[in-house]
């Protein structure tokens, strides 16, 4: 893949994440992973990327007035700290490299199988549910380098706890804070980024913007969706089943 291919792709998976509320960490991850980026540079680099993305789509959603702190405070206050614990955490990078593979299907099923629940259809969320939620989540997001929105938005979707776009805001706030949580449970045992940090960061917040902004409104992208799902189906049968 010529890094050309590469910064393309990047800008897309920023966009089509951050369309559906999520900051991107587990399609960057595919695309390092494809590209041949080291584990230990692959997941603070995603968490930086999903701070910028996140935070971005978070804003457009917030003003929509799609934002829930019912939902949210719960579930982040057991996430931030287990995600703390999580980022601390290091697993061993052929363990880490399967994880990675099989969480890789999550933003698949949740682009295509998870449609819209209508607010006649919302069940109020049970407390205790939403704070264990978090923390299993946010355990798991620390130590692989995610912000769990691929797996916070199917469960609160499923649940019919929250419509789409309430969702998306909920999923972006708790991927940001969950992504922040998480490097710094890296920091206590060190950080390596790639090289080209700042391009990547630059082409990811313009395609988060934008995918964002279009998200929020009235905007259905079926053929991007199919594509990145192409690049994840890739990455992820190159983690599961790669020797090394």
């Amino acid at each position: 893949m010529s890094i050309e291919v590469f910064y393309i792709i990047l800008f897309f998976v920023a966009f089509l994440y951050a369309s559906v509320g999520h900051g991107g960490a587990s399609g960057y991850l595919a695309l390092m992973a494809l590209y041949g980026i080291a584990p230990e540079e692959m997941k603070p680099t995603a968490l930086v990327l999903n701070l910028f993305v996140s935070i971005t789509s978070f804003s457009h959603y917030y003003r929509g007035g799609f934002f829930s702190k019912k939902i949210f405070i719960p579930i982040a206050a057991m996430s931030i700290p287990m995600a703390f614990i999580g980022g601390m955490i290091t697993v061993e990078e052929t363990v880490y490299k399967r994880i990675l593979g099989v969480l890789l299907l999550f933003p698949i099923l949740r682009f295509f199988f998870f449609k819209n629940v209508e607010d006649c259809q919302l069940r109020p969320h049970t407390v205790s549910v939403v704070i264990i939620s978090g923390g299993i989540v946010g355990l798991l997001s620390g130590m692989i380098g995610i912000g769990g929105g691929i797996l916070l938005s199917p469960l609160l979707l499923l649940l019919q706890w929250t419509n789409q776009k309430q969702t998306a805001a909920i999923s972006a706030a708790f991927i940001f804070v969950n992504s922040l949580a998480g490097l710094g449970g890296m920091l206590t045992r060190g950080i390596t980024f790639t090289g080209d940090m700042a391009l990547f960061v630059g082409v990811a917040l313009v395609g988060g913007f934008l995918g964002a902004y279009l998200g929020s409104k009235k905007f259905n992208a079926t053929i991007l969706k199919y594509v990145l799902a192409v690049v994840l189906l890739l990455a992820s049968y190159k983690l599961v089943f790669s020797k090394a």
